[in-house]
């Protein structure tokens, strides 16, 4: 029996972020909304050996998320968790890419501060998605998170102390980020790291 007086140490977590694979977007701005993905079953079964063992499995509902980790891991679970959800885009949703508003000259930070019209902001956003990401941590092990390029970017923001810093990096569909949890803090492992080794070649969207 454990001595309640004696002090515990945090559980240590790798987080093993996974971006979604290829969605068809049709060139337009997907957030919240469901659309198809393009999955090549070689491709998953490789982003899975590179990812490696995992003691469990967390997605964002999205049908592109969840079609993702089935077609990486088809015989285990995953736990659907909402907050996971990518950055809302309000009134900018399914705009396309080429009429999406010109904000001018910004820094990071004052993008990551920026809402559209009826959305969030990717600060929000990562408001909403760290304390879930913390709390996949908290149970230590090695978690595998697929979901969206700006889960992924929130859990950056988190390892560098900002929103604004995760901005500037790019997220590829089947891509893999490794987040490193412990009582130091969290370290970036990796980023943007595809089945081949090479760094994703990223795309708009979601």
């Amino acid at each position: 029996m454990t001595d309640p007086t004696t002090p515990t140490t945090p559980a240590t977590a790798t987080l093993l972020m996974i971006r979604h694979a290829p969605a068809d977007d049709q060139g337009r701005l997907v957030g919240r909304r469901d659309v198809t993905i393009r999955v090549d079953p070689a491709a998953a079964r490789a982003l899975a050996a590179l990812v490696g063992p995992v003691d469990r499995i967390a997605v964002s509902p999205a049908m592109r998320c969840r079609q993702t980790a089935s077609a990486m891991w088809p015989d285990r679970d995953a736990d659907r968790i909402a907050a996971l959800w990518e950055q809302d885009f309000g009134a900018w949703e399914g705009a396309s890419y080429a009429h999406l508003p010109d904000l001018g000259p910004m820094s990071a930070d004052q993008l990551a501060a920026t809402a559209p019209p009826g959305g969030e902001s990717f600060a929000d956003a990562c408001a909403r998605i760290v304390p879930a990401l913390e709390s996949q941590a908290a149970g230590g092990g090695r978690i595998a998170v697929v979901a969206h390029a700006g889960t992924v970017r929130a859990a950056l923001s988190r390892a560098l102390g900002r929103p604004g810093a995760a901005l500037a990096f790019r997220v590829a569909p089947l891509s893999l980020t490794r987040i490193d949890v412990s009582p130091a803090g969290w370290a970036v492992g990796c980023v943007n790291l595809s089945a081949d080794g090479a760094p994703g070649e990223a795309l708009p969207g979601g």
